[in-house]
């Protein structure tokens, strides 16, 4: 089974930055589009921003032009370069294959205080 591994969360200041990471072990990581979810308290997971295996991007409206996915075949690894953080980023952030059929990670607590 394929579970990937969040890191890089923390507390930090509205108006501060983060990187987050993620390693997926096996080798299906570099044909698969990769994506990175959020889920705030109360609410639903969703997909905030998405990478082709080519390393085609798209993004939700609520973090263009602030939030910038990478992604590093060799290293089986995916990024999450957030920057101007929002009070509203708050959540805990997984990564998975988009759409998700990995099990999820443990993901990674963000929290952005105003």
């Amino acid at each position: 089974q394929v579970q990937p591994v969040e890191s890089g969360g923390g507390l930090v200041q509205a108006g501060g930055s983060l990187r987050l990471s993620c390693a997926v072990s096996g080798s299906s990581f570099s044909i698969n589009a990769m994506g990175w979810y959020r889920q705030a308290p109360g609410k639903q997971r969703v997909l905030v921003t998405g990478i082709s295996r080519g390393g085609i991007t798209n993004y939700a409206d609520a973090v263009k032009g602030r939030f910038t996915i990478s992604r590093d075949n060799g290293k089986n690894t995916v990024y999450l370069q957030m920057d101007s953080l929002k009070p509203e980023d708050t959540a805990v952030y997984y990564c998975n294959s988009d759409p998700p059929f990995y099990f999820w990670g443990q993901g990674t607590q963000v929290t952005v205080s105003s």
